[in-house]
């Protein structure tokens, strides 16, 4: 997926053009963007929407210097997804502005709540448009096998296989074995773990606004990105002495962008036991703060 990323912007941009992407959201997408010689631009999203992008934000966003936007739904590190109906309007947006559409789909089968997953593709003209990119670290739990894989325009792909052919030639064959075991015979192992997923959301969520910290409950990926403004600390300085203090490990939001202040990234892709010493060990944490209520 980073690999793929990284040839799609190459192939894309020209020095100086733009990339919209929203924010919070993975640490490596700007830094890649600034590689390819592109203007990393964010558009920041708000909790109270759900972390979901607007198409009036977007819209107001764009400039003769746009050329790319960048989706990430379900998102790392909020969790958030968007309706079908909000992302048609992107959609409309896109085809407007004659925006190139890079969606990042890693986590689509890891959807809750019934909430199931679109992807932009499937608006008319937005095929023409978009490099999908996808993957089997998250839903196959295949991390380690770095295998990943784009969908785009004969042209887009044509201009990324003259970067790729000369960097990485291709995935360890018995990576692509293993992809393809997954892909035809793994589907009841997906469904086990997001079932999981969804039993581990619930418990963290539930102990998280037990013990005064505010959290959404995501309808996507396997992470919850709770509020810490009422402990009167930084972000950063609240995982520190969360660390120190506890020995819990959560990712300050700022790491995700400026608009990730006042909030920590939980993972629940570790095991239910584990989480419950975790949320234990936050809920012993949380008196000991100045201001925390």
């Amino acid at each position: 997926m980073s690999e793929a990323i990284d040839l799609a912007l190459r192939a894309l941009l020209n020095p100086g053009d733009e990339v919209l992407y929203h924010e919070p959201c993975y640490v490596s997408y700007s830094p890649t963007i600034v590689m390819a010689r592109g203007v990393p631009k964010a558009i920041t999203t708000r909790a109270e929407d759900g972390f979901a992008l607007r198409a009036e934000d977007l819209e107001k966003n764009i400039t003769p210097r746009t050329k790319v936007l960048m989706l990430n739904f379900p998102t790392n590190p909020t969790g958030a997804t968007m309706e079908a109906s909000e992302l048609e309007k992107i959609a409309a947006v896109c085809i407007r502005h004659n925006l190139v559409v890079l969606t990042d789909e890693i986590y689509s089968e890891l959807t809750y709540d019934g909430a199931g997953h679109t992807s932009i593709t499937v608006f008319p003209g937005m095929k023409e448009r978009t490099v999908f990119l996808h993957g089997l670290s998250k839903a196959f739990a295949m991390t380690g096998w770095r295998i990943g894989f784009a969908c785009a325009p004969t042209v887009i792909i044509e201009a990324m296989m003259k970067i790729h052919q000369y960097s990485i030639l291709c995935a360890p064959i018995m990576g692509q074995d293993a992809a393809v075991e997954a892909l035809e015979r793994g589907q009841d192992s997906v469904e086990r773990m997001r079932r999981e997923y969804e039993r581990r959301r619930n418990f963290i969520v539930s102990s998280l606004n037990e013990m005064g910290l505010p959290c959404r409950s995501p309808r996507g990926a396997f992470y919850v990105f709770p509020e810490i403004t009422s402990t009167g600390l930084t972000s950063r300085d609240f995982s520190l002495r969360l660390l120190k203090e506890k020995n819990v490990a959560v990712v300050p939001g700022p790491a995700f962008g400026s608009g990730g202040e006042g909030h920590v990234r939980c993972s629940f892709a570790t095991a239910y036991d584990q989480i419950k010493i975790a949320m234990e060990r936050m809920a012993g944490f949380l008196p000991s703060l100045r201001g925390c209520h």
